[in-house]
């Protein structure tokens, strides 16, 4: 746990707030989408979810705040090793140990990010309920999803810089291909509306959207194919992961 609060002063070092700044970074990306929604483009429609119609501003505040915490999950995690290379190379220090703390590290950002957003939609009429509580089981897969996938890229980012570079690269059009701002519930197209299943992405942000906005059960079985999607490709992110993990740590030193 230390690591992890080490790891948030160390990325805001230099800064007068330091690692404040984790959580006014996003906060003022969410402010500048109300102001923008809410008083420049007034009227701006609803978006249709779960046969609900939801104003946009609370609709792209529920997909942002897990959003950012997968992308800095996914950017952070590949750079974890790289960035504390030091733990490899001059220490006997467990390589698995890095990922932990660097995904524990945005986690905690997430944390006081979403205790925002609830106080957000709380006010704006989207009160308490029982469904609420799904929250802790979509964070937690949500960060067990990406630690694992850590495990995979952060080797391969630590041996090719130029894989790290991919790795920032998609990260934009993975925000457009997913129904952050958009619902990928309303893709007509059958074909391409299976394919969207295959992205872990919209589990998560329609997931949070279905505790705090639509009040859906988990396991409904309208999303079967959804949920029995997610955990295959859980389970072979775990053996993907694991593989290329027991196949770099031994010689992580001498490549870093």
């Amino acid at each position: 746990m230390l690591l992890s609060v080490n790891e948030l002063k160390k990325k805001y070092k230099g800064s007068a707030l330091g690692s404040a700044w984790a959580v006014i970074k996003p906060t003022f990306t969410l402010f500048i989408l109300w102001f923008a929604f809410e008083i420049g483009i007034r009227g701006s429609g609803n978006v249709e979810f779960l046969k609900m119609k939801i104003p946009r501003f609370e609709y792209m505040l529920s997909g942002y705040v897990p959003w950012f915490f997968i992308s800095e999950m996914i950017v952070g995690g590949s750079r974890s090793i790289r960035n504390n290379k030091q733990f490899v190379t001059k220490l006997s220090f467990p390589v698995s140990n890095i990922m932990t703390f660097t995904s524990l590290a945005s986690l905690y950002v997430h944390l006081m990010l979403c205790v925002i957003m609830y106080i957000v939609l709380w006010c704006r009429g989207f009160g308490p309920s029982i469904y609420n509580l799904q929250f802790f089981y979509y964070c937690g897969m949500m960060y067990l999803f990406y630690l694992v996938l850590s495990w995979a890229t952060a080797p391969l980012s630590a041996f090719s810089k130029d894989f790290e570079n991919l790795v920032n690269s998609i990260i934009t059009g993975l925000f457009w291909l997913s129904g952050v701002f958009w619902s990928t519930y309303n893709v007509e197209n059958p074909t391409i509306k299976t394919v969207m299943y295959f992205n872990p992405v919209n589990y998560f942000v329609n997931g949070y959207r279905k505790c705090f906005i639509s009040h859906t059960f988990i396991f409904d079985h309208n999303f079967t194919t959804e949920t029995v999607v997610f955990y295959a490709e859980f389970i072979g992110m775990i053996f993907v992961g694991a593989h290329f993990y027991k196949k770099f740590r031994k010689i992580l030193p001498d490549v870093l």
